[in-house]
């Protein structure tokens, strides 16, 4: 099997992927603390992936409890080139319904205080994040999606609102973020899409859809409660498990996107001019860039 690695990291009801073969489950140790729990490393359709339940099984972590650099950092120990995540997230749009999937393509940022970089105490780096998501991964997820799952409408782009959490939107603010233009809402996934264009990883967003947030009044099939949220967690689950085994056939053994060298110039600290530790903690992701 070959060692480029397709990460799958698992949302709010997706606790594991079944059908992977020859399946290991190891813990990995970080320079940033632990991951969420162990990872699964086996086979899905012929290729080796890497699976890391993010709330951790049994959902032990808020949003913000998330160790989000010790996640990415150990799949890249892990030789992880894809990613592909899986996200709950609620909808500011009538047209995108309950049990829709967007492919995301922008982020907008309302978290505070998370380690949302690897960079800093002794290497200073800036990433380009204009275009968050890996072009080639969200292709292939949509249309894998359109194959897999015929009955589910698939938005291809969006934006997804990266709020705090773990309380969801007052109204005030659902209605401020609508009157915005944007498309969806979720708890985790800005952190992971920038520290993965760090490692160098293909990223892409699954936002699997389950309401409204809490916008529209009025249509008793739109008000938000927690049970309807958890029933339509569970029947996306089974699209998202379809979706990633179809797509894991389709996604290249190469990568010509940018992603794949993302700190060609980012790194601003000469290499004689970094600390020793800093070096030592970066490794993993800088040493083709400082030798």
């Amino acid at each position: 099997m070959t060692k480029k690695r397709i990460g799958i990291i698992g949302g709010s009801g997706l606790y594991k992927i079944e059908g992977i073969e020859n399946k290991e489950r190891v813990k990995i140790g970080t320079p940033f603390g632990d991951p969420s729990d162990e990872l699964d490393i086996g086979e899905l359709e012929g290729r080796e992936v890497v699976f890391l339940p993010r709330h951790a099984r049994g959902h032990r972590l808020l949003p913000s409890e998330i160790n989000y650099r010790a996640n990415i950092w150990a799949m890249k120990k892990l030789d992880v080139e894809w990613i592909i995540s899986v996200s709950a997230v609620g909808s500011f749009k009538k047209e995108i319904k309950p049990l829709d999937i967007v492919l995301i393509d922008q982020f907008f940022d309302r978290t505070h205080g998370r380690k949302a970089t690897f960079f800093g105490d002794g290497i200073a780096g800036h990433i380009m994040f204009a275009h968050p998501l890996c072009p080639v991964l969200r292709k292939v997820l949509f249309e894998a999606g359109q194959e897999a799952c015929k009955e589910r409408t698939i938005h291809w782009g969006g934006t997804y609102l990266n709020m705090e959490g773990p309380a969801f939107s007052t109204r005030g603010e659902s209605l401020i973020y609508k009157s915005w233009g944007l498309d969806v809402i979720g708890m985790t996934n800005m952190t992971e899409a920038k520290l993965a264009r760090e490692a160098e990883i293909c990223f892409a967003t699954m936002a699997m859809v389950t309401d409204y947030d809490c916008w529209m009044e009025g249509d008793a099939d739109a008000v938000v409660n927690v049970d309807m949220i958890i029933q339509n967690l569970n029947k996306n689950v089974t699209a998202a498990r379809n979706i990633i085994r179809k797509s894991i056939l389709q996604i290249p053994e190469e990568r010509n996107c940018e992603c794949a060298s993302a700190l060609k110039h980012a790194v601003i600290t000469r290499p004689d001019s970094a600390t020793p530790e800093s070096r030592d903690r970066l490794e993993i992701i800088l040493s083709k860039y400082m030798k």
